[in-house]
C-alpha cells in the first residue's frame, strides 16, 4: 500500500487524496515549501527549545562543544587583533554571548523572529553589547566592517549553488583585509539513502500543533551539486503543508574550488569548528578562509 493510499483510507476524503498526489512525486529541484519553516509561529517555538537544550545536538551543538569552539576561534583570531565579529545564522545568541564574553564586538543576524527576540532579551539581561538583526543573511550589505565572520552548524550547505556564491561575495566584501570567514559543512559521509516513511501525531508535534499525519521522504538529485532533499508533508483535517529542506555535501577539494572563486587569499581546513584535525573520513569540514 502506498503512503498516499494509507492516508486516503484513514481520512476517507477524495479531495484530500487528490491534494496529496501533488506532493508524493519527487519534486523539481529547489521546489519551494508551501509554508514558512524557520519563521513559522509553531515550528520556531520547537526550534528555540531545541537550541536551548544543552544536551541536544538538534539545532545548536551541545554546550561543551560551543565552549570549545569559541575558545579555538578566539585562539586563531584573537579579539585584540580581530575585534569585530559577525555571527550569521546566530539563532538565540548562544555563540554570540560566548564571543562577547571572550572580548569580541559581536553582531548577530538570523531569519527567525523568535530566536532574535530571545537573543535580544538575553543581551539585555546579561548587559551584553551585542547588536542583533532579524533578517536574511543573504541580504547583508556591509563593506569592510568585520574582522571575523562565522556561519556555524553547516548552514552554508543548505543553500543552493547560486545563493552560496551570493553569500561568499557578500562575506568577502564585509570582511576587512586579512579578515577570516570561518564555517563548517557536512561531508558525503552524512549523505542519506533515499527513503519514505510516515507517522501520526495524535496530539500535535514539532511541525504542527494539531493532530496530523506526516509523510517524510529523502530524495537525491543527479545535478552537478549532488543535491539532497529532506521533505516533510504535514496533513491535518484542514490543510496540507509541504516543507522542503535542501542540503549539500562537500569534499575538501570541492569546497576549496568553490570558495576560492571569490578571492580569498589563504585557507586552512579542520575536522570541525572547534579545531579538530582534518580527516578524509570525517563527518564535517571546517574551513578558515582569509581575505
Amino acid at each position: 500500500m502506498t503512503d498516499t493510499m494509507a492516508i486516503y483510507l484513514l481520512y476517507g476524503d477524495e479531495n484530500m487524496f487528490n491534494e496529496l498526489e501533488k506532493y508524493t512525486a519527487k519534486p523539481q529541484l529547489y521546489a519551494p515549501s508551501t509554508n514558512k519553516f524557520w519563521d513559522d509561529e509553531h515550528i520556531s517555538k520547537g526550534m528555540l527549545e531545541a537550541h536551548l537544550n544543552p544536551s541536544w545536538d538538534a539545532a545548536t551543538r551541545k554546550s561543551e562543544f560551543l565552549d570549545e569552539s569559541v575558545k579555538w576561534i578566539s585562539k586563531i583570531a584573537p579579539p585584540p587583533q580581530y575585534k569585530f565579529l559577525l555571527d550569521l545564522g546566530c539563532g538565540p545568541g548562544l555563540y554570540a554571548e560566548r564571543f562577547n564574553s571572550a572580548g569580541f564586538s559581536v553582531t548577530g543576524v538570523d531569519f527567525s523572529k523568535r530566536s532574535i527576540a530571545y537573543a535580544m532579551e538575553q543581551a539585555l539581561l546579561n548587559k551584553s553589547s551585542i547588536e542583533y538583526h532579524y533578517k536574511n543573511y543573504l541580504t547583508i550589505d556591509y563593506v569592510e566592517k568585520y574582522d571575523v565572520i562565522i556561519l556555524i552548524y553547516c548552514d552554508y550547505a543548505a543553500l543552493s549553488n547560486t545563493d552560496r556564491l551570493t553569500l561568499l561575495k557578500k562575506v568577502y566584501l564585509a570582511l576587512k583585509p586579512n579578515g577570516k570567514f570561518i564555517f563548517d559543512v557536512f561531508t558525503p559521509q552524512m549523505r542519506k539513502h533515499e527513503s519514505r516513511s510516515w507517522y501520526y501525531c495524535e496530539e500535535g508535534g514539532f511541525l504542527c500543533d494539531k493532530p496530523h499525519i506526516c509523510l517524510e521522504s529523502v530524495y537525491q538529485y543527479n545535478d552537478e551539486d549532488s543535491t539532497e532533499l529532506r521533505q516533510s508533508i504535514v496533513i491535518t483535517e484542514e490543510t496540507v503543508n509541504c516543507y522542503n529542506i535542501w542540503d549539500h555535501f562537500f569534499t575538501k577539494e570541492a569546497l576549496l574550488s568553490e570558495v576560492q572563486t571569490t578571492g580569498f587569499s589563504t585557507f586552512e581546513f579542520y575536522g570541525d569548528i572547534a579545531g579538530k584535525e582534518f580527516s578524509d573520513t570525517g563527518e564535517t569540514i571546517c574551513g578558515v578562509f582569509t581575505k
